[in-house]
């Protein structure tokens, strides 16, 4: 009986923490993307790139409303294959976030230390394709992992969703956490660099304002990593860590509030009307 009550109040918490998550994020997002869209020529890769992570955390945004139903009351009013596609995009979120997180560290990182010999890769177009092929990976992972997971929740005997720990340990499963330790010494690496050169050369230049904007993009990149990404991420090697999968998707659920202030403070142009972005373009 305790447990059962226990048990009720942690799905209202888990309810209302997606909820705000969902009424935080939704605004946020969806004004970033509009900004982007309407103010911006999108001729940076880093404002492309940005614009491709507004659109992760959006599909985010859109899954959480069955997660609040579901913890709000108990039942999963949907089919099984709904539940493995609203899966899909929690999981495509992480995945996606941290490519075009480490998209935009590298980006920064080339510009900083490298501004002359990165100009012909830091264009429009090698950003678009970029982007595409991290939307096509992403999509490919899904099938094995769909697969994977609808034969584990044929097994089960109630209709469920969300409150299961990882099916088995297929090699697909360890795809997440290898990609995020990865793109997580890409950027340690990048922060690095970019540091030391911005000290380097600290006293030779006036734009001590934008060599503050740059270090706290990486900053941010680095936190969302080591807060959102990796904790949930290392949840496969942890048979103890069962019990904490719905708290670890929920602060990992998170990371779609705060990617918008990478825009707001870290984007030099982001507030610039396009003409202004374009003129500032010229003359990089």
């Amino acid at each position: 009986m305790g447990e059962n009550i226990t048990e009720t109040k942690m799905n209202t918490v888990y309810a209302l923490a997606f909820g705000s998550i969902m009424a935080l994020g939704l605004p946020l997002n969806a004004v970033s993307l509009w900004i982007f869209l309407r103010c911006h020529s999108l001729r940076s890769p880093t404002a492309i790139f940005m614009v491709n992570l507004a659109i992760s955390d959006l599909l985010l945004v859109i899954s959480l409303p069955m997660r609040v139903y579901f913890y709000a009351t108990g039942t999963w009013p949907l089919s099984r294959m709904a539940c493995i596609w609203i899966t899909m995009l929690f999981r495509n979120n992480i995945r996606s976030s941290s490519i075009f997180i480490t998209f935009i560290s590298v980006d920064r990182l080339l510009a900083v230390v490298y501004p002359l010999r990165s100009r012909h890769l830091r264009t429009s177009s090698s950003a678009w394709k970029a982007a595409a092929l991290v939307w096509l990976i992403v999509s490919v992972v899904n099938i094995p992992e769909s697969v994977d997971f609808k034969r584990f929740l044929n097994n089960l005997t109630e209709s469920s969703c969300f409150e299961f720990s990882q099916p088995h340990r297929s090699p697909i499963a360890f795809f997440q956490p290898v990609l995020v330790f990865t793109l997580l010494a890409v950027n340690i690496v990048c922060t690095a660099l970019v540091s030391w050169t911005i000290h380097r050369h600290l006293s030779e230049s006036a734009r001590i304002i934008n060599k503050v904007n740059v270090m706290l993009i990486f900053v941010m990149n680095l936190m969302m990593f080591t807060v959102f990404f990796l904790p949930l991420s290392l949840f496969i090697f942890f048979k103890e860590w069962k019990s904490a999968i719905s708290p670890l998707v929920c602060l990992a659920s998170v990371n779609c509030c705060l990617d918008p202030l990478l825009y707001y403070f870290s984007f030099d142009g982001f507030w610039k009307k396009k003409e202004d972005v374009d003129i500032s373009l010229a003359r990089e």
